[in-house]
C-alpha cells in the first residue's frame, strides 16, 4: 500500500505510454532495465531481455496508483491525471453470473438494471438526467466475474458521482414496480441480443458444454428466459443484501482530481456504509476435467451454417494463459490472423473465422468459430480448421509472427489504457480479481516473455480432440403463422 504521505503525480498518459509502442525513438530516453539480480555474471544477466519500452512507461504509470481500503472494507484505488479534463468513477462489485445458481439464471444482470432505478435520496431515472445534465455520461456491465458501474464527468463534478455511487450501494430501492419493469427490459434485451442474433444461442450451448464440469461459468450471463419468467422479488432482495457490499466493492477514481480532498470525500459517503455478510466464492484450486463433446443447434436467424470449437483452458493470468492468448491472436485477431488468410481470403470457404479467450478470472475457455461461405459447407471448414490448428501443434511461429503479435498486443493494451473511463474500469478490475491494481505494472512484460515453442507446447496439450467441444450450427427456416 501506498503510505499516507506520498502524493505524486501522475505523468500524462500520452507522455507516459504515447510513442513507445514500437521501440522507436522514443524508447532511447526509456529507463534501462534493472540488472538482474543474485548474479555477478554479465553473460548471464544479459541473456535476460529488456522490458520493452511500452512496458517500462506502463511500470512508471504505474507507480502514480494510489490504494487506500476504509474500514468498512471499500477498497478505493485513486489515478490523478492533472492534465485530463474529465474525472472517471468506476464501482466494481465482485459478483457475476458466476454466483447464480442453478434454475436463478441472470440475476446478477437484472440487478444491473435494478441499480439505475433509484435510491432513498435519488428518484427514478434522476441518476441518468443529473449526469446528463452536466455533460456527463454513465452505465453498467455485467460479466462472469464482476459487475461494474461507471460515470465520467468534467473534472469539478467529481462529488456528484460519488454521491450517486454512494447511496444507491446503500439504499438502492428494490421494489416490486422496479423489478417487474427491469424484467420486461432484460427480458425485450434477451430477444434482441440473443433469440434473434444468428449464431447467438450456438454461442450459449458451447458455454454450457465447455463449462458442464464447472457449473459457476456454464450460465449465460444474460440468464435464461424461463429463469428471468418466474424470478422472484425475494430473490432479488436477497441477491442486494449478499452480494452489494463495501466489503466487496471497488472504487475506481482516474482523471483530473486532488488526492486529499478526494479522499474526504469518499470517506464522507462511502464511510457510513456498514459491511454486510457477503457470501465468498472461491475459485477451483485446479483445472476441472475437461469435457469432449459435440452438438448441433438449429438457427432459424442464420443464412448459412456455421461452426464453434471450444476447449476449457487454464485460468486467466497463469503462465500458460497468456500463451493461449497469443495463439488465438495468431489464429483470429483480425485480417492478417491465419484463419482468416487460409479461410476467407484464399480459399473463400468461410466468411468469417476469429479465435478467442474469454478471460474469465478462473477457468477459462479457448474458442475458434467459422461462419460458413454459402458454396461451401461444414465439413470443409472443419478440415480446414483442424489443418491450421494442427500447423500451430507440429511447428512453433516464426520469430517474424511472433513479434507482429507482440507490437500488436502492445498497442492494444497501451491504447486500452488511453481515456480516463477506461483506466477506471481496468485498474478496477485488477484490484478486484488480483488483489493489486499496480500489477499492472507487469502485465505487458508476462506477454513478452512467451515464446514460439511455448505457444506450440499449450497448443499441443490444450487444444486436442479428446478435449474439444463442437457446436455445429445449422439454419432452420422460420415458418409462417
Amino acid at each position: 500500500m501506498v503510505s499516507e504521505g506520498m502524493r505524486t503525480e501522475a505523468l500524462p498518459l500520452a507522455l507516459a505510454l504515447g510513442g513507445l509502442l514500437l521501440g522507436g525513438a522514443a524508447s532511447a530516453s526509456a529507463e534501462p532495465a534493472p540488472a538482474a539480480r543474485g548474479t555477478a555474471n554479465p553473460t548471464a544477466a544479459a541473456k535476460t531481455p529488456a522490458p520493452s519500452a511500452a512496458a517500462q512507461a506502463l511500470a512508471r504509470f504505474a507507480v502514480t496508483i494510489q490504494r487506500r481500503t476504509l474500514a468498512n472494507g471499500l477498497r478505493v484505488v485513486l489515478v490523478p491525471e492533472p492534465t485530463s479534463p474529465t474525472v472517471a468513477v468506476s464501482v466494481s462489485y465482485g459478483t457475476g453470473s458466476r454466483n447464480e445458481v442453478s434454475g436463478k439464471s441472470g440475476f446478477a444482470h437484472l440487478f444491473e438494471h435494478m441499480m439505475f432505478q433509484g435510491s432513498r435520496h435519488v428518484k427514478k431515472g434522476q441518476h441518468f438526467s443529473l449526469i446528463s445534465e452536466r455533460g456527463g455520461t454513465l452505465n453498467g456491465t455485467t460479466n462472469t466475474d464482476r459487475t461494474n458501474y461507471f460515470e465520467v464527468l468534467p473534472s469539478g463534478e467529481l462529488e456528484l458521482a460519488l454521491w450517486l455511487e454512494s447511496d444507491r450501494m446503500r439504499w438502492l430501492d428494490v421494489s416490486a414496480e422496479n423489478f417487474e419493469n427491469q424484467r420486461a427490459v432484460v427480458k425485450e434485451e434477451y430477444r434482441m441480443r440473443i433469440a434473434n442474433a444468428p449464431y447467438a444461442l450456438a454461442s450459449i450451448r458451447l458455454g454450457e458444454l465447455v463449462f458442464q464440469s464447472y457449473p459457476p461459468y456454464a450460465n449465460p450471463t444474460i440468464g435464461k428466459m424461463e429463469d428471468l419468467d418466474r424470478a422472484e422479488l425475494s430473490w432479488v432482495q436477497d441477491f442486494y443484501e449478499h452480494r452489494y457490499a463495501p466489503n466487496a466493492a471497488v472504487l475506481t477514481i482516474a482523471g483530473n482530481f486532488e488526492v486529499d480532498p478526494t479522499l474526504d470525500l469518499v470517506e464522507r459517503y462511502f464511510g457510513p456504509i456498514p459491511k454486510r455478510n457477503v457470501e465468498p466464492f472461491a475459485l477451483p484450486s485446479e483445472l476441472p476435467k475437461a469435457v469432449a463433446a459435440r452438438e448441433t443447434v438449429e438457427d432459424s436467424n442464420a443464412k448459412t451454417p456455421g461452426v464453434y470449437y471450444a476447449w476449457l483452458i487454464p485460468p486467466n493470468h497463469s503462465s500458460e494463459h497468456y500463451a493461449l492468448e497469443l495463439v488465438a491472436m495468431l489464429l483470429g485477431d483480425g485480417d492478417s490472423a491465419r484463419l482468416y488468410q487460409e479461410l476467407v481470403r484464399s480459399r473463400a470457404i468461410a466468411l468469417e473465422a476469429r479465435a478467442w479467450t474469454r478471460d474469465f478470472v478462473g477457468p477459462d475457455q479457448f474458442g475458434v468459430q467459422a461462419v460458413v461461405a454459402e458454396h461451401s459447407d461444414v465439413k470443409t471448414v472443419e478440415k480446414a480448421l483442424d489443418r491450421e490448428l494442427e500447423r500451430i501443434k507440429k511447428t512453433p511461429p516464426s520469430a517474424a509472427e511472433l513479434e507482429r503479435l507482440k507490437q500488436r498486443l502492445r498497442s492494444s493494451f497501451v491504447f486500452g489504457l488511453e481515456s480516463t473511463l477506461s483506466r477506471a474500469v481496468e485498474l478496477g478490475e485488477y484490484e478486484l480479481y488480483w488483489g493489486d491494481a499496480r500489477n499492472i505494472a507487469r502485465e505487458l512484460e508476462h506477454y513478452e516473455a512467451v515464446t514460439a515453442k511455448q505457444m506450440q507446447e499449450v497448443a499441443q496439450r490444450y487444444l486436442t480432440d479428446e478435449r474439444r467441444v463442437v457446436v455445429e450450427v445449422t439454419p432452420k427456416p422460420r415458418t409462417t403463422p
